[in-house]
């Protein structure tokens, strides 16, 4: 079955960083756009950034972009998330979806927090 595990989170200061990682199995990984969402309290969950399937392709919300980066290994069934110059409202829990068997999977999610 899909598995995706999500890691890397953490608490950071403002203007720091971090790396996210969302390992997956149980489908071709390289045959399937991946894409990056978060949830911070209270709100509903959003998407952040998405890569094509051999990773030709990016796109990403405007509120991350030219601060977070998204890649992928396929031959590792690995994408990430380059996350620079973090700030308090990128607080949230970062989850990695894919579509497949036409319904969305998502992993558990990792949470990142960035404060003073």
């Amino acid at each position: 079955q899909v598995q995706l595990v999500e890691s890397g989170g953490g608490s950071v200061q403002p203007g720091g960083s971090l790396r996210l990682s969302c390992i997956a199995s149980g489908f071709i990984f390289s045959n399937y756009m991946m894409t990056w969402y978060r949830q911070a309290p209270g709100k509903e969950r959003e998407f952040v950034a998405g890569i094509t399937s051999v990773g030709e392709n990016t796109n990403y919300a405007d509120t991350v972009k030219g601060r977070f980066t998204i890649s992928r290994d396929n031959a590792k069934n690995t994408v990430y998330l380059e996350m620079n110059s973090l700030k308090p409202e990128d607080t949230a829990v970062y989850y990695c979806r894919v579509i497949y068997g036409s319904r969305a999977h998502w992993g558990q999610g990792t949470q990142v927090t960035v404060s003073p």
